[in-house]
This record gives structure tokens, sequence and C-alpha cells, in this order.
């Protein structure tokens, strides 16, 4: 009864309504926990609903937060739901956060996670962390009182590109179930006080193998945020901490509008240029699972992790177009290819979305 008291008093804030925040918040209303945040500015669409499964096929089109929200009254109507539709940044995190006992992180990229973890560490808020790719989940408990925090154990982002999406690489479907659940479980535990917290645990799912690794984490006295002598003592600008860069450049967006690119090409003009017999090599460096969902007839399929060890294969003195699903990870392997001596490299702006959109609209997009 004192536990059951004790989550009808408590608060969480969910910061996504995607894979890992759809059975997270379904199990917490579930569980009776008195007041939940869910921070989103999507909209439900087909794709999600492989493992979204707080939303179906009736909210496709609605935002995610309609559709969860309207869930969570349906399994618990005596619960506060309170919905942000907007997106997290250094601007709003601290306010968004503060009202909340524990953040459950259901996001899905680095500046982000980055921005929950210091946000939770300056506030001093549990972080019920979880992320999913492919066939492996992670989750731990950061933030917490006298434990470590995300960046003591990734002081660094990986370089831009090098991890692919969910959407990108993805995902098996039940895996942010098993991973959304184990953060229900220690945020259950954090409000109850109860059991022993993932704190200064790091725990590895290894789906295809059915296996669970643990590794010991310290708290890292040099953490520039949670550390003896922190150096980040408010929210910095996370995407350009992550190497992340806008689609337009400053002077291009003083002017008013984004001229052309010389080393750019659009979907329409590539078009063209096939009609008419010019010689191009179209390189794909997206996922092979991507590829088997669309592709541009002719197309060489070398993803961007191969790029580095790969570059071998394609002649220099060929006009080579560069693209993957929108733009930004062909941009950095036509970076690359600059960088080793191609001197033909375009990339195709917008990606096979344009291309779909605008050549051919035959092609399922995802």
């Amino acid at each position: 009864m004192d536990g059951q008291r004790r989550l009808k008093a408590g608060s969480v804030l969910c910061v996504g309504a995607g894979g890992l925040g759809s059975p997270a918040a379904m199990y917490l209303a579930a569980a009776g926990v008195g007041r939940i945040g869910i921070v989103d500015f999507d909209v439900v669409d087909y794709s999600n609903l492989q493992r979204q499964i707080i939303h179906g096929t009736s909210s496709v089109g609605k935002t995610k937060l309609e559709s969860a929200k309207a869930r969570l009254i349906d399994i618990n109507p005596h619960i506060q739901i309170d919905t942000y539709e907007t997106a997290l940044s250094s601007e709003n995190a601290l306010e968004l956060f503060a009202p909340y006992d524990v953040i459950l992180d259901g996001t899905d990229n680095f500046p982000t996670r980055y921005l929950t973890n210091d946000a939770c560490v300056l506030l001093g808020k549990p972080n019920a962390y979880g992320s999913i790719f492919r066939f492996e989940g992670q989750a731990s408990v950061f933030a917490a009182k006298d434990g470590p925090c995300y960046r003591c154990l990734y002081p660094e982002p990986p370089p831009p590109g090098l991890v692919p999406s969910c959407a990108e690489g993805g995902v098996l479907g039940v895996l942010p179930g098993v991973i959304g659940v184990i953060q229900a479980t220690e945020t259950i535990k954090l409000i109850t006080g109860i059991g022993e917290p993932l704190v200064g645990r790091f725990m590895i799912y290894d789906a295809l193998r059915m296996k669970f690794r643990e590794l010991k984490l310290r708290k890292d006295p040099d953490c520039p945020v949670c550390g003896t002598h922190p150096t980040v003592t408010t929210l910095i600008d996370y995407e350009e901490f992550c190497g992340l860069r806008p689609s337009v450049e400053p002077a291009a967006a003083a002017a008013g509008a984004a001229a052309p690119s010389a080393t750019e090409i659009s979907a329409v003009e590539l078009k063209q240029r096939l009609d008419r017999g010019d010689t191009l090599v179209i390189v794909d460096v997206r996922e092979p699972n991507e590829y088997q969902i669309n592709r541009i007839p002719g197309s060489v399929l070398i993803p961007l992790g191969e790029i580095p060890r790969r570059y071998a294969e394609l002649d220099q003195d060929a006009e080579l177009v560069m693209h993957c699903k929108m733009g930004g990870r062909s941009a950095k392997a036509a970076d690359y290819l600059r960088s080793v001596g191609f001197k033909r490299v375009l990339n195709l702006k917008g990606g096979i979305l344009d291309w779909v959109d605008k050549v051919d609209p035959s092609q399922p997009k995802y």
C-alpha cells in the first residue's frame, strides 16, 4: 500500500512517444503513476506501428501526443497526463524537467540524448535511460545521487553519420518493448524506493542470442558535467556539440534563401541527365535494408560506414552522384571522397525521398 501511494504521488516525464516511450508510458500508467508527462512533436505514421505500440492504425496522421494521451487515459483514467508538443531544446529542457521526479529517456538521436543527460544532472533528476539499434538494446539509470551520468560512459558523441537511426539501420520490432519495459521497471523502483536500480550498472541486451550482459560503471571525477570540477554548468548547443550543421548555410539564411550549390544536384535534374544519356555513377550510401525498400535504378550500394575502405572501387575520373535517404549521409560521403582526391562528386539534394516524390512516386517511402 505504501508503494502504491508513492506511485500515485510520483511523476515521470517521458521524452518521446516512440518505440521506447510507448511501452514505458503504458506500463507506468497501468502501475498507477499519478502524473505522466510526454514530450513529442511528431505525427503517427504507418511505419511507426511495427514498434510504437501505443499507437494504432486509427491514429495515423494524428499527433503522437494526442494518440498516446488517449491510450493512457483508456488504460488508467485516474491519472494526470501532461503533453508538450515541442522539440526538446536547451531553452525549454530545464523548465520541462523541473516538475517531475524521474525523466525517462526515449530519444533516438545523440543531441537530445546528451541534452537530456545534462539537464538531469543540473537538476538532480534521475534519468531512466534506454537505447536500441537493430537487435541490441541498452539500459541504465544515469544522474542518480552519487551515480555516473551518460557522459561518464560516452564523453564524446560518435562522428556524425556513423550510427544510423532506427529508420535508417532498422530495429527488431519487439526490441523497444523489452528495453522500454526495463526503463519503466527502473522508474517504478526509483519512485517506490524498492530493489536495486541500475545505478552504476550498464545493461546490454542481445536479442539474437537472448543474452543480457552487465558492465560496471563508475562516476568519472573528470566528467565535464557531473565531475568534481564541472565545465558544463549550463545547457549548450547540442547540435553543434554532436557535429551536426543546419541544412542552410548562415550566409544563405541571412540572404533569405539558399542558393543552389555547385556540389548538389536535384532529383529532377538527375532524371533529365540520365534521360539524355549522361554517364553518371550513382552511389547509394544507405544501409542494405534501406536499399531493399527503394532505389534509383542502376545505383551502386556502398554504405556510408564502408566508404573509407571501399572508395577504391569507384573510378576517380567518373562523375559520381551520392545519395541516401534525405541527403545528410551522402553529403558526408561526398566530402570524404573529395578529401581523397575525387574531383567530380555531386550530392543528391533531398535524397531518395525527393526522387520518389518528384520522379518515381511508384516506389514506397519510409
